[in-house]
């Protein structure tokens, strides 16, 4: 088991927390002080709770129903109706991770002190995250605005005994079943709970932050195939001189043209095109643009990691407890709840749209250098599709069409979600960010992005490996056999590719590539 904990304290917490808790099974604490500071926010919304005038979100319906005073009779009532109303997803399964992150960030901002609920409450989602017990939430229910309301009423309702679950075994069962099986009892909402548990941006924050991971991984591997490319075309890495990227001084493209170099260093395959019959005078765009395109989605995935960093430190809510301060900072007494907008996710939805449209281009040069690879007018001397016998073997056309209706569907994938909106809640929530939307559909292009970059890593190599009587670099060589120990084979007569392709895909998914390079180039990031 896991043994690595996350301390979720008043300050937020940091992205590899959430990649711990919601990848790795991380247990999760709460610190003495975000204790302390959930027990002083709750006391003041008790206080409000016990006064005449009505307080949204503690003493009034929601939405367009917060005109509507609520007595003290009825205030549990409506906190249990807004979760059970509210979690009303459909659709397919959302997967394991993503709901783990999805809690894992409602406890955090329940720990900043400002959403007044109980200690108790905090604690017993801290429960249910170590239980490893998973709420079942559904792919459609959210519009990014007033938070990921469906997704986290569901978790909600979980934490209520309420709906079903996934156990730690995979096995989905009534969720009272499963919190009496580990010994956890149902919470029983109060005042301004119901609330407070599902005003937030947490789903498409932790899928930002889980492909904002994935694709940093990605970039990396996407700079190791470039420079494979390069060399199985016999290029030039004259145009990855450091002199050149300095006077364009975009950082991330100063990275990726840096480590295509190191992984080229020592080839005895770059500079032969000045050979051909026809000599070049330089390469192809796709080739000698490549650190342009991949730093420029560097750069990308950099700022949408500073939007998820403030995300991180933020507390989103509607209302939030605001509690007095002294002039020193120390506390004061009393406090109060004011409404206000920080649950409009815009601010993650356009990144999260920014990093699909990055990906898909990196994508479309990534797959315009493996056709390149594969056409006998362009890839200088290799054999056709890089077939055995070709004609009689059809090499790897097809893998190219395969890589081609991935970058086709990245570019669908690539189309905002965040210039759309719905009016919803009889025209009180009249604009919202779709940042969920946004988050589901960079998940689906981060997974075909880790396909192309495979496909072009299994034609690189075998072209590179066609190119006989000439070195590789040390690099190359390192990556050429580590896929080949990964059961990938090289170069031969047809065979059945798809089993090829899964195991390319795996090898660069799981970081293999870059483990590979790495023990010949150093660090790379």
């Amino acid at each position: 088991m896991n043994m690595q904990t996350v301390v979720v304290g008043t300050s937020g917490v940091t992205v590899d927390d959430v990649i711990a808790v919601a990848r790795a099974d991380a247990r999760v604490e709460i610190s003495a002080g975000a204790l302390d500071a959930l027990a002083v926010a709750r006391a003041i919304v008790d206080d409000l709770a016990a006064r005449p005038e009505p307080v949204y979100g503690v003493s009034t319906g929601f939405g367009a129903l917060a005109t509507r005073h609520i007595g003290p009779d009825l205030r549990a009532r409506l906190q249990r109706n807004i979760v059970r109303s509210h979690a009303a997803g459909m659709g397919p399964r959302v997967e394991r991770e993503v709901v783990r992150a999805l809690m894992f960030l409602r406890l955090k901002t329940l720990c900043s002190g400002h959403t007044g609920v109980r200690p108790e409450t905090a604690l017993t989602m801290a429960e249910l995250l170590n239980a490893r017990i998973t709420p079942i939430v559904h792919e459609y229910g959210s519009l990014g605005c007033s938070g990921d309301l469906a997704p986290l009423s569901h978790c909600a309702l979980t934490l209520m005994g309420e709906g079903d679950a996934e156990g730690p075994d995979g096995q989905v069962r009534p969720a009272a079943e499963l919190l009496a099986a580990h010994g956890i009892t149902p919470v029983e909402l109060r005042e301004k709970e119901g609330l407070a548990l599902l005003n937030g941006t947490d789903g498409m924050l932790g899928m930002l932050i889980m492909a904002i991971a994935d694709l940093q991984r990605l970039y990396t591997s996407a700079d190791i195939t470039a420079a494979l490319s390069l060399e199985a075309l016999l290029g030039t890495a004259k145009v990855l001189a450091p002199e050149l990227h300095a006077i364009r001084p975009h950082p991330g493209q100063s990275v990726s043209a840096a480590q295509m170099a190191a992984v080229l260093k020592g080839s005895g395959l770059t500079g032969h095109f000045q050979q051909d019959e026809a000599p070049r005078v330089q390469d192809a765009y796709s080739v000698r643009c490549a650190p342009q395109v991949a730093g420029a989605g560097r750069d990308t995935v950099s700022y949408a990691l500073v939007v998820a960093e403030r995300e991180l430190a933020a507390a989103v809510d509607n209302p939030v407890v605001l509690p007095e301060t002294n002039p020193d900072g120390s506390g004061g007494e009393g406090g109060r709840v004011e409404s206000n907008g920080n649950f409009h996710g815009a601010p993650v939805a356009y990144v999260l749209d920014f990093l699909a449209i990055a990906a898909a281009d990196l994508g479309s040069i990534a797959e315009r250098r493996t056709d390149r690879l594969l056409d006998k007018n362009r890839n200088h001397g290799l054999p056709p599709f890089l077939a055995d016998d070709a004609g009689v073997d059809s090499g790897l056309m097809i893998a190219q069409y395969t890589q081609a209706a991935l970058v086709s569907e990245m570019k669908r994938l690539a189309v905002p979600a965040s210039v759309d909106s719905i009016p919803s809640s009889a025209m009180q929530e009249d604009h919202v960010s779709m940042g969920w939307s946004a988050a589901r559909k960079l998940r689906t292009a981060v997974d075909a992005l880790g396909r192309i970059i495979a496909v072009e890593l299994y034609t690189a190599t075998r072209a590179i490996e066609l190119r006989h009587g000439l070195t590789p670099a040390p690099a190359s060589t390192a990556a050429i056999a580590a896929l080949r120990d990964a059961g990938v084979q090289g170069p031969g007569p047809d065979r059945f590719l798809a089993p090829d392709l899964a195991a390319a895909e795996s090898f660069v998914r799981e970081g293999k590539l870059v483990v590979a390079v790495e023990e010949v180039t150093g660090p790379l990031i």
